[in-house]
């Protein structure tokens, strides 16, 4: 039953495995695909059991076709989560794909994660905020319920600068790479969830990552992990602006959880580089619990598949084209 004295909110987490950051950074060793989803599943799950907090994880189809991964990825069903689509290679230059190449990492990740987890994906989110109207077709073709790629801030260009500087690559890869994260005008997308308009196919419900309204900065977990590192009290106070705008906006956010945000380089030394890795994963840990009770206050956390039933059952949302 629904709480009707808090708004709804979902929580999801991208499920970015290690051999994922370092082919991102430039680090060659990820051919060898290093994981720590055996290790880090079971601490997240625990995590998740303390609060009993269902969510939305992610998935990336090639870590769901690793046999190894197996007993960790059929927690997640056990412990009564949720899982979506995060595409097959995890590259976050997806909207550079073909067409064809669109449909078959999204429906190789599908098969991929219904076979690991016994669950049926509920919804797409794409590697770097990535997605084109090809990537919007293939969610809907596979009948997913929403598309979580969008992310509504201005930052994108300063995120890519920072990338292109600690970023191992070629020139070949940065020039694949010129427009990841995207431009400053996808601040200027809606907060609010609305349907994608899609050429010869049934409007796509979209749920953008939620970032501050107004300012459109992002407080993500990672983003407070951060601010952590200088005062747990600074990172709070902005966690409770950020919430109190979402509430004043009638804004019901979806909440963005990664890997790193609950462990440290004491578990994945080879993401040392990473900001906020300096932290020990018991610290992030105990900071993740205390920002989760804080959310929960403000709003009634559900998985994102529940989001959306609750966002297509209510008021009538705005069509827009997908461009």
């Amino acid at each position: 039953m629904a709480d009707t004295k808090r708004p709804t909110a979902s929580v999801s987490l991208d499920v970015d495995n290690l051999w994922s950051y370092m082919k991102v950074h430039g680090n060659e060793d990820w051919r060898s695909r290093p994981s720590y989803l055996p290790g880090f599943l079971p601490h997240a799950l625990g995590a998740l059991a303390e609060l009993d907090l269902r969510i939305t994880f992610f998935i990336v189809g090639l870590d769901a076709a690793e046999d190894s991964n197996g007993p960790a990825l059929r927690g997640l069903a056990a412990g009564g989560h949720e899982v979506g689509n995060h595409s097959f290679e995890h590259e976050p230059w997806l909207h550079t794909y073909s067409p064809e190449q669109v449909r078959r990492e999204l429906h190789e990740a599908d098969r991929a994660i219904r076979a690991a987890t016994g669950l049926a994906p509920v919804g797409f989110r794409g590697p770097g905020f990535s997605w084109s109207p090809d990537v919007l077709r293939a969610v809907g073709e596979l009948g997913y319920a929403f598309d979580a790629s969008t992310f509504p801030t201005f930052l994108g260009p300063l995120a890519r600068m920072y990338y292109f500087a600690t970023a191992r690559l070629t020139a070949e890869e940065r020039a694949q790479r010129q427009h990841l994260f995207g431009g400053a005008s996808e601040g200027f997308r809606p907060l609010k969830p609305y349907y994608w308009a899609l050429e010869g196919a049934p409007p796509l419900l979209e749920i953008p990552v939620t970032t501050m309204p107004l300012f459109r900065a992002p407080f993500h977990l990672s983003y407070l992990v951060y601010l952590s590192r200088f005062s747990e009290a600074l990172a709070m106070a902005y966690l409770h602006t950020a919430l109190g705008l979402c509430r004043a906006a009638g804004v019901g956010p979806s909440f963005l959880l990664h890997p790193l945000d609950l462990i440290g380089a004491d578990l994945a030394p080879q993401l040392a580089f990473f900001p906020g890795m300096d932290l020990p994963s018991d610290h992030k840990r105990r900071f993740f619990l205390r920002v989760m009770r804080a959310l929960g206050e403000h709003f009634e956390l559900v998985p994102m598949g529940e989001h959306a039933r609750r966002i297509a059952a209510g008021r009538t949302l705005p069509l827009r084209a997908a461009a």
